[in-house]
């Protein structure tokens, strides 16, 4: 019988080093103080990317590496940076692995960057059946599935792409306590609306200007995703406009759109953004979910953050109207408190944001 962990709910900062010490965590090389996030854990790729025909998950009873001997098609090595075609399936062995606690399970999603170049990056293991998500008492390595949708990019190892949030036991808020925290200390500005987690909606109808969002441009360079602050807007990304509150998707297209709510998300809470009910319209919003203690917290330096919403239309052209609700905030209890808060204590790309493309762009 492994170790149990101490507390219930999200795990925070400090537990992490305590899982990392006790080899629930493990690592080569060792884990960076810099990965470890409030409430999660970024994963760092490996040496090498595997170009397989297509996604698969590993089924039960059988490793990624019994898989990888069906789909590869060829090896790539990463040591001096490679370039990950947009449109092809890799998967990348991370350096990260878990021997996790028997009650303790595990989620995987993409960091917000990586979701705002619509990068499809995601966690598979040995034995899974569902993407991203990782059962109590996994023991094994952990490979990240990236599939670039709009833009080429340039990779090396220890790139993080992608991050990883444990809890112990059942940590969702209900609607109810949903209800009580935001009637104590707004979770949005404005009317909140409350089914099943936090509904938060599209903002089409900006209050200075008439930019809406941008639109990932087709035939675009390669982004190396070490670089910072450097690619100028316009070469990748067309400017979305409209003053009617309204815009049409197209089928295919990748968007970067923002939320009209600003959300506040309290320091003893953490939050996934997950899709809203498929009936509301053909299209997906979000690839980048995990919303950190205090993002948007007074405290914390955020007084309400808007989330920024990457969004893909499927089938048809789709009408998006302003205020029309796109997506709802699960709130999860932390086991306890970070030491650090996302923005406080942190160099924290996104706190206080508004409408903004990834970090690798330039800005005004």
């Amino acid at each position: 019988m492994k170790d149990t962990a101490t507390g219930f709910g999200v795990l925070p900062d400090h537990t992490l080093r305590d899982m990392i010490a006790a080899g629930s965590i493990t690592a080569s090389p060792a884990i960076t103080p810099e990965q470890i996030q409030p409430a999660s854990l970024d994963l760092r790729l490996g040496n090498v990317a595997y170009r397989v025909r297509a996604s698969f998950l590993t089924g039960a009873g059988a490793t990624v590496i019994d898989r990888l001997q069906e789909f590869e098609m060829h090896r790539i090595d990463l040591t001096e940076g490679a370039v990950l075609e947009k449109g092809a399936v890799y998967l990348v062995p991370l350096m990260e692995s878990l021997n996790l606690p028997d009650d303790v399970q595990a989620v995987a999603n993409a960091k917000s960057s990586t979701g705002r170049l619509d990068l499809l990056t995601r966690t598979i293991t040995d034995g899974g059946t569902e993407f991203d998500r990782i059962p109590q008492g996994y023991t094994g390595p952990l490979y990240a599935e990236i599939c670039p949708r709009s833009f080429s990019v340039l990779v090396r190892p220890g790139m993080r792409l992608n991050q990883i949030r444990f809890r112990a036991g059942q940590a969702v808020l209900s609607d109810e306590e949903l209800l009580a925290r935001h009637n104590d200390h707004a979770l949005v500005d404005g009317d909140a609306h409350i089914d099943q987690g936090l509904g938060f909606s599209v903002d089409l109808k900006p209050k200075t200007g008439n930019l809406v969002g941008y639109r990932a441009k087709p035939h675009t360079g390669v982004i190396d995703l070490d670089n910072i602050g450097f690619y100028d807007p316009a070469e990748y990304w067309e400017p979305i406009h409209t003053d009617k509150g309204r815009i049409i998707l197209d089928p295919g297209a990748f968007y970067i759109l923002v939320s009209r709510e600003a959300v506040h998300i309290p320091p003893d809470c953490a939050a996934e953004m997950a899709p809203y009910l498929a009936m509301v319209g053909e299209f997906r919003v979000h690839y980048a979910g995990f919303f950190d203690p205090g993002f948007g917290h007074d405290a914390a330096g955020g007084k309400g953050s808007r989330g920024v919403l990457e969004v893909r239309c499927h089938e048809a052209p789709f009408v998006l109207e302003h205020a029309q609700i796109v997506g709802r905030l699960v709130y999860e209890r932390m086991a306890s408190v970070p030491q650090k808060l996302y923005g406080a204590d942190l160099a924290s790309n996104y706190q206080g944001q508004g409408l903004k493309l990834s970090k690798h762009f330039k800005t005004k």
